[in-house]
């Protein structure tokens, strides 16, 4: 017997104490009223079940609400689903691209060739000139 989370035992822990505190005289007056206010939850709920289905019409019976249950979303499954939709995109892209070459790199860079400059003018660095 399962209701809002209490199991059989903790229920009858329950009726013991509420024997005890509340005595015998009076627990037959607060079970009533107990049961008149589950009563009344269940029919304001049946009654707001009822005014949604008016005002939105028969669309709402045919919605699967566990589907919309925030419950069901794992914050860590949805990161980890859409980094591996990116890496599976990116791999996809690589693939379906043409190869680049790369263009090969010099390992030794070749010392310019020395002209000689008109007029004699001096070289931009030449410490000799001045």
């Amino acid at each position: 017997m399962e209701f809002i989370g209490i199991n059989g035992g903790e229920f009858i822990i329950l009726a013991v104490l509420a024997v005890v505190i509340l005595g015998p005289e009076k627990l037959p007056e607060y079970a009533k009223k107990l049961a008149n206010l589950v009563k009344e939850l269940r029919r304001m709920a049946n009654g707001a079940k009822e005014q949604l289905r008016e005002e939105v019409g028969d669309e709402v019976a045919d919605i699967d609400w566990r589907k919309l249950d925030p419950r069901q979303y794992d914050p860590r499954r949805i990161i980890k689903e859409a980094l591996i939709d990116e890496f599976d995109d990116a791999v996809s892209a690589a693939k379906g691209a043409p190869a680049v070459q790369a263009a090969p790199v010099r390992t030794a860079i070749a010392p310019q060739e020395q002209q000689p400059l008109a007029n004699n003018e001096p070289a931009p660095f030449d410490t000799e000139a001045t």
